[in-house]
């Protein structure tokens, strides 16, 4: 029986998204010699254009989550992970981030806590929440563990 063939395949969306965390490690290393402001302000305008280039109702959903992270936890910092909208602590750790559907050409958008993020209770907890549609009672929901996350 021959060898099956054990080379590893990666797929284009999953390609860009490492090119894209490799791009970002660089900025993060030249910005560890930044004013905090100046960090903010860049961060703030990359997410920006993630959310500028993604289809209608992705970037619907990215820009009430934008808006939601910034209220509920200003003091995190905008920037982007692999390619996507997210917000980190002062340590320059990623709490949370918003993947939308159309980057992994998937059924629906997530809104995903890293390890930074303050949300361990008890054996189990979520980490990442389905995202189809946003209304006030859903905003406020993950206001609530942005707050939380971000402690």
């Amino acid at each position: 029986m021959a060898e099956q063939d054990k080379t590893v395949v990666f797929s284009d969306e999953e390609r860009a998204a490492m090119k894209a965390a490799s791009s970002e490690r660089r900025t993060a290393r030249s910005r560890a010699k930044k004013d905090p402001d100046e960090v903010r302000r860049e961060g703030e305008a990359e997410v920006r254009a993630k959310l500028a280039d993604m289809p209608d109702d992705d970037r619907a959903l990215g820009e009430a989550l934008h808006a939601m992270v910034g209220e509920a936890a200003p003091h995190l910092v905008p920037r982007t992970y692999y390619g996507m909208p997210a917000y980190a602590n002062e340590a320059g750790k990623v709490v949370c981030f918003y993947k939308p559907r159309s980057k992994f050409k998937v059924r629906y958008s997530t809104f995903e806590f890293e390890q930074a993020a303050n949300l361990d209770d008890g054996a189990i907890w979520p980490t990442a929440y389905a995202v189809t549609a946003l209304g006030a009672e859903q905003l406020a929901f993950l206001a609530e563990r942005v707050r939380i996350a971000a402690s």
